[in-house]
């Protein structure tokens, strides 16, 4: 049973906070941002002022690029944080005014979707910024407070109701699942309708479902258009507005050597496997499931990318595949070496596919399968 305060990477904030510098910290809706910035600056010693950019009044403050009032703001703080902060049109510039004018400032501000947040704090805050991705809780996070056996315990049921902090800290499955649910409405796709000019939540939705059942196989824009009604320029329109708002996650073909080699299309992945399921409405065992190497292929791409991102393990990562259907799941291009995956729920001795070895003979080929996952992913 999992405790109520969940463990989270980044619950040192300290480190990050540097001189001159914003921290700014993003990720999906409902992932825990105000609570890890709420609880670091409880248990600082900071004199702190915590805002949120839905303040009408805050909102025209940091538009108003008025240094005066932006000094009268922080006056006797040690720390401002501003959470929501991309719902505060050009908050960079704000932003960038407290960091410039006020030296020994410190500044946190967060935001739920990465495309409206970027986009505004980005060019102000060009070599003024450190920025932090909060994803889903992750199980190398539940290592931190759980051994390897009982984080084990824990891999079905986060494959199949996700790892969303109110998902895993609710009693109930049933509680659960009306949860997910409410989550994978419209209320995900809140920062999309607000920001951007898009029709409604039914056809993001209809997108959303068709990526669902196709998780490992490369996507075409042209068909999801034809199964939808729109065309393939707004289909990519709106597969970038999934990737920008922590839907989606886009993985390219890898190619050096070979013409036969996939690389005009990408992949898709859910940042969370309960979102994915509840957006297909099926929660069933693994046991009783059709899907469950899509799950687990979904699940371990994931939980990797949180463990690159955490641990800072620099590299591209690709997948890879031929026109005669020889495929590897994970490709890591990193410090000029090459690392295959291949992720397997059951046939777990499998080797590289012929093509691969030959082309890329000394790429190093590893099967990840319940066995061994831990290592992979913590």
């Amino acid at each position: 049973m999992i405790a109520m305060r969940l463990p989270r990477y980044y619950d040192d904030l300290e480190k990050y906070l540097l001189p001159g510098k914003v921290l700014v910290i993003l990720g999906p809706r409902q992932v825990g941002k105000t609570t890890l910035v709420t609880g670091f600056l409880q248990g600082s010693a900071y004199r702190y002022r915590l805002e949120t950019g839905e303040d009408v009044h805050i909102r025209q403050l940091f538009q108003s690029d008025d240094i005066r009032r932006l000094r009268e703001f922080a006056r006797g703080y040690d720390l401002v944080a501003i959470d929501e902060a991309q719902r505060i049109p050009n908050a960079g510039q704000g932003l960038k005014l407290l960091v410039d004018h006020i030296p020994d400032l410190k500044v946190i501000a967060t935001g739920s979707s990465s495309f409206e947040l970027a986009g505004q704090v980005g060019e102000p805050l060009t070599g003024r910024k450190t920025t932090l991705v909060l994803y889903p809780l992750a199980q190398l996070e539940l290592l931190q407070q759980y051994n390897r056996f009982d984080a084990r315990q824990k891999m079905e049921e986060m494959m199949i109701l996700g790892s969303y902090p109110e998902i895993l800290v609710t009693p109930g499955r049933r509680e659960k699942i009306r949860l997910l649910h409410e989550l994978s409405g419209s209320y995900m796709f809140k920062d999309i309708l607000e920001l951007e000019r898009v029709k409604g939540a039914g056809v993001l939705l209809d997108l959303l479902r068709l990526l669902a059942f196709q998780i490992g196989n490369e996507v075409s824009h042209h068909e999801l258009g034809k199964q939808l009604g729109i065309d393939s320029k707004t289909v990519g329109r709106y597969l970038d507005l999934f990737e920008k708002a922590f839907i989606l996650f886009k993985l390219r073909g890898f190619s050096r050597n070979l013409r036969k080699e996939i690389t005009r299309k990408s992949k898709y992945y859910f940042y969370d496997t309960g979102l994915r399921n509840a957006v297909i409405a099926n929660f069933n065992p693994l046991d009783m499931r059709n899907d469950t190497g899509m799950l687990w292929e979904n699940f371990l791409m994931i939980e990797r990318l949180k463990k690159r991102a955490y641990h800072q393990i620099y590299g591209n990562p690709y997948f890879w595949r031929t026109w005669s259907q020889q495929e590897v799941d994970l490709i890591e291009e990193r410090e000029g070496n090459l690392y295959a995956y291949e992720f397997k729920w059951k046939d777990r001795k499998a080797g590289p596919p012929r093509e691969f070895a030959d082309a890329y003979p000394r790429a190093e080929f590893s099967v990840v399968s319940p066995d061994n996952y831990l290592d992979f992913i913590s």
